[in-house]
């Protein structure tokens, strides 16, 4: 270690001069590394210090940047509790057994607490907004002990990725950040909204557009079928696509073309997701999980045997699961017939209104009426109300309040349409994991692990070595997170320690904003983010990229 740190002056000089030969290629990396030379000329003691430092650890290879000590382990693979002496250097775990007189910068005392792998979130929405030299924080998600996000769900991708993941690096992020290309970005790009298929030459650019996004380290295929443009397309279309995410080991998440009864249905959704795994060679996962309005109540254990036949089969088939029986979206989403959102103008005759209102009143039907849908948005003057309620204050029925709703804005609502036995069904199996599908104004954006604890592990349904597979381990290894998810020597640490008696959700669907509790330490990438209970960092997040095609590579 010593010797590394001897050639630091040197290294930075060589680093230095070649940031001056091309200082607009990145000039913040040139002043950085300019100012780290600066520092050293005018203190020469900065130097000695570190290698001092280095002179230190190579003379006691059990000194640590943090020690996690006295806590009950659980390491996300499923397995028993441990008790474990948890070292970390760098970014990574040194060890699981530290000797009882290793020293370390800092130590976590985690006597009566349980310390798992941080959690890895593979269904968000997650803030990506990094400018002005600020973080993209994603505080709500920290304070549940997440560690790792997914975004580019629902088939939307990363807007602008490049740039955006740029922001990202550069200012910096709460959370580790991976993402999905999107199905739904590819077409729009190609074909706008046309409700027709593509041809040749537009699927072949469509397929591009899926390998570039691999390539630039995409860990797989989103599909958003329920929603305009993905619903447009067919089974042949997604599979062509994934097929080509799989080429580069990418897998294939999907918002399944129906959860209810709304087109196909929610078994033949279910089949099509089990056809493409099957067709396209990849692993499938079916996010946000649910039988989705009173026509498809009591069918979760026909959707259950499906795909544990299809995971018989050899097939890898996952799912992920928020613990709400109210999903989150936006009246347009769940009201208006998807023709009538496509660049068509047959679509648009004399009948289109009286088609749409036609529309607009099967579809709440089929969500369970307006009592069942609550306006959740923070800048609408019926938030709070259900769409009954607005409908009476606006002197109307439920669908003409709903469509001029709509046009008035659009606004985020929760919609009630979830039976608990269907919820639970889906919640005991081993193949579902915790996700948060996180939207603002919905409670579980803030606390969608915390209450998945209360759910499953207090009563006793889910253990907590259980809890941790499914928060973390089982993510991982799905989305192939190589080095995360797990708590083993080598592994990027990653850990959130929790206190089993104030672990718990305090948002609410009145107050969907409140932070969770009960989340006493947080380590993001070797870093002490939260500490004590009281968040210290909310830049240790990074930006990760698939750059290999499966683990063993």
């Amino acid at each position: 270690m010593s010797a590394v740190l001897r050639s630091l002056p040197a290294l930075c000089a060589l680093l230095v001069a070649a940031c001056a030969e091309h200082p607009a290629a990145e000039p913040e990396a040139y002043d950085i590394l300019l100012a780290w030379g600066q520092a050293w000329d005018a203190n020469p003691k900065t130097y000695d210090i570190l290698v001092a430092r280095g002179q230190a650890w190579d003379a006691n290879p059990k000194t640590y940047d943090i020690l996690i000590v006295g806590g009950t382990v659980y390491d996300g693979s499923g397995g028993p509790e441990r008790r474990s002496r948890i070292g970390i250097r760098g970014d990574r775990i040194a060890t699981m057994d530290a000797p009882a007189g290793a020293a370390a910068e800092r130590t976590v005392d985690a006597s009566g607490l349980i310390v798992m792998p941080g959690f890895v979130d593979p269904h968000t929405h997650a803030v990506l907004w990094a400018s002005l030299g600020k973080p993209a924080a994603n505080v709500n998600y920290l304070m549940q002990g997440v560690t790792t996000v997914f975004v580019g769900s629902d088939g939307r991708g990363v807007p602008d990725r490049e740039r955006t993941l740029a922001a990202l690096e550069r200012h910096g992020s709460g959370v580790n950040v991976a993402f999905l290309a999107g199905h739904g970005q590819a077409r729009r790009e190609v074909l706008g909204m046309q409700d027709r298929a593509p041809t040749a030459a537009e699927l072949e650019t469509m397929l591009n557009h899926v390998r570039t996004e691999m390539k630039a380290g995409a860990y797989g295929l989103s599909t958003g079928l329920y929603y305009a443009p993905g619903s447009y397309s067919d089974t042949d279309e997604v599979v062509a696509l994934a097929a080509a995410a799989a080429e580069l080991g990418g897998i294939y998440d999907t918002h399944l073309r129906d959860e209810g009864s709304n087109t196909v249905g929610l078994l033949p959704a279910v089949d099509e997701a089990i056809r493409i795994a099957r067709d396209a060679d990849i692993p499938v996962h079916i996010s946000h999980i649910k039988a989705l309005g009173p026509a498809v109540w009591g069918s979760s254990s026909e959707v259950i045997a499906k795909v544990e036949a299809a995971r018989a089969e050899g097939l890898e088939i996952t799912a992920n699961q928020y613990p709400w029986l109210a999903s989150g979206t936006r009246f347009s989403s769940t009201l208006i017939p998807r023709w009538a959102m496509a660049d068509d103008v047959e679509t648009r005759g004399p009948d289109y209104a009286a088609r749409l209102r036609a529309g607009v009143e099967a579809n709440l039907e089929r969500r369970g009426g307006a009592d069942a849908m609550r306006i959740t948005a923070g800048d609408s003057p019926y938030r709070g109300m259900t769409l009954a309620a607005a409908a009476e204050a606006l002197g109307v029925d439920a669908a003409s309040a709903a469509l001029r709703l709509i046009a008035d804005g659009d606004p985020s609502i929760a919609s009630f349409a979830m039976h608990a036995d269907d919820a639970a069904a889906f919640a005991r199996q081993p193949w579902v994991m915790t996700g948060s599908d996180g939207s603002s104004g919905h409670p579980r954006l803030y606390a969608s692990y915390p209450k998945a604890w209360q759910d499953l592990v207090v009563p006793g349904t889910v253990s907590p070595a259980a809890f941790a597979r499914r928060s973390a381990g089982l993510v991982a290894e799905t989305f192939r997170l190589c080095d995360r998810g797990l708590l083993r020597e080598g592994y990027v640490a990653d850990i959130v320690v929790i206190d089993p008696d104030r672990y718990e959700p305090t948002a609410t669907y009145e107050r969907p904003a409140e932070l969770a509790t009960g989340v006493e330490a947080l380590v993001v990438n070797g870093e002490l983010v939260i500490e004590d209970a009281t968040l210290q960092n909310t830049s240790a997040g990074r930006v990760l990229r698939k750059t290999r095609a499966t683990c063993s590579d």
